[in-house]
């Protein structure tokens, strides 16, 4: 998730006037110049050294190099979705011993070091620099995939990706494209859009920088979540009128003073008893709200750290938190504020996070977590702060099996479940109560 202010500094360099935009603009602007000057000399040494081992060998292409977030336009704003270069050579495979169930044998792109037994279920990825959606098995075993291989995408900066309450729809929100979909699962199909594609507009029907995506049954009808950043609201969607029956915040105004108006808000995480979890990123911290959109408490990120992302609540109530910065980290706090548990590597090397915008404590305790500009989605074991599970080489973007490019979402299959199925005793993630 870039979260609508990608290259966000520390609080002390942080333009709050009305020069924000275009400051953040320069910025962007610069760092991806920066990426591709340093792409061009990678790719130059690459050839200098590899082409003459490579010529007149055959195989899979070779991995792409890391590359700014876009390079077109999005879909229905004068342009089309740009076209993944292929990804690179499969990965290692190694003979974990797992428990029985569905996806548990190692595939072909088990990275070293995995281990498919720390995940109970398969994990949906947005791929969002590639434009579609993976589910993945534990093996690393790609079992579902939109759009289906060799097919052009409809989806343009997908970022995050979660089930439907009955897992039989996946709903995303297109960041950079100011759109929402939803996608029938059985049918590979979207079957339901919010916004104007390539747009950006506060007026009814328009989205300015989408975020968390939500989707609800009510007994009025099935209802959709989102955070729009930068008009600083959070609007209540019905699906069947798209008509904005309830927002939280006011359009436009960026102030931290919750709940009537709201500093940068990028997460909207369902809470118990209907409430929700809004993280501010200006404000670095996590409110949460009551069914009628009341305060109960707000919890204070570490200054240590800034630009929280996707804060969301653990099976026992507290709250896990991703910060997407370079390094990142990943932040387990109580409603009290303490700090439980911390991941924040600064050590250059595979164990530091880069740009991670997701993070969530599965059933088990591991935390999975999307490392985005790592190309990676990975699980940490909290008890030894290692990562356990991995699925993606680290820092190489490509579309191959085992290959991803800028992953802004996951979300999570628990074994047993069946898409679209009955699926008795078994939840979506975010649905309450947990535990």
């Amino acid at each position: 998730t870039r979260d609508g202010i990608a290259s966000m500094s520390p609080p002390a360099q942080t333009d709050r006037g009305g020069n924000r935009d275009a400051l953040l603009q320069r910025r962007r602007m610069a760092r991806r110049k920066g990426r591709a000057r340093l792409a061009v000399l990678v790719a130059t040494l690459l050839a200098a050294v590899l082409v003459p081992l490579l010529v007149g060998s055959s195989g899979a292409a070779g991995p792409q190099a890391k590359r700014p977030r876009v390079t077109s336009s999005p879909r229905g704003a004068g342009g089309s979705p740009r076209t993944p270069a292929s990804g690179g050579p499969r990965g290692h495979t190694l003979p974990f011993p797992s428990p029985p169930g569905r996806g548990m044998r190692p595939g072909p792109n088990l990275a070293p070091g995995s281990n498919p037994s720390v995940l109970p279920g398969d994990v949906l990825i947005a791929d969002a620099g590639n434009n579609r959606i993976l589910l993945v098995t534990p093996g690393k075993r790609i079992v579902w995939q939109f759009p289906a291989p060799g097919h052009a995408s409809p989806l343009y900066d997908n970022d995050d990706v979660f089930f439907g309450p009955r897992f039989d729809e996946i709903i995303t929100n297109e960041e950079s494209n100011n759109t929402l979909a939803i996608i029938n699962f059985a049918h590979k199909k979207i079957v339901w859009t919010y916004g104007h594609p390539g747009v950006a507009g506060s007026a009814p029907g328009y989205l300015h920088t989408p975020d968390d995506a939500f989707l609800y049954r009510t007994p009025h009808g099935d209802m959709i979540t989102v955070a729009d950043i930068r008009n600083q609201r959070i609007l209540f969607i019905n699906r069947r009128t798209k008509k904005v029956v309830k927002q939280y915040g006011q359009t436009g105004v960026m102030v931290a003073n919750p709940p009537r108006t709201w500093a940068a808000p990028n997460g909207d995480f369902p809470a118990p008893h209907g409430g929700m979890l809004v993280t501010q990123i200006d404000a670095n911290d996590a409110v949460l709200l009551d069914r009628q959109g009341k305060v109960v408490y707000t919890v204070h990120f570490p200054t240590t750290l800034y630009y929280p992302s996707d804060a969301n609540f653990t099976p026992h109530g507290n709250i896990i938190c991703a910060f997407y910065t370079k390094p990142g980290a990943i932040v387990k706090m109580s409603p009290q504020g303490k700090v439980l548990w911390e991941y924040f590597v600064t050590q250059p090397g595979a164990a530091m996070l880069d740009h991670p915008s997701l993070a969530v404590e599965l059933s088990n305790g591991m935390i999975l977590a999307n490392d985005d500009h790592n190309d990676r989605v990975i699980v940490i074991n909290p008890k030894t702060n290692r990562i356990v599970w991995q699925y993606g080489h680290t820092a190489v973007a490509g579309t191959a099996p085992g290959y991803l490019d800028d992953p802004d979402g996951v979300d999570f299959l628990p074994a047993g479940a069946v898409p679209g199925g009955r699926n008795p005793g078994l939840h979506p993630m975010w649905t309450y109560p947990r535990g």
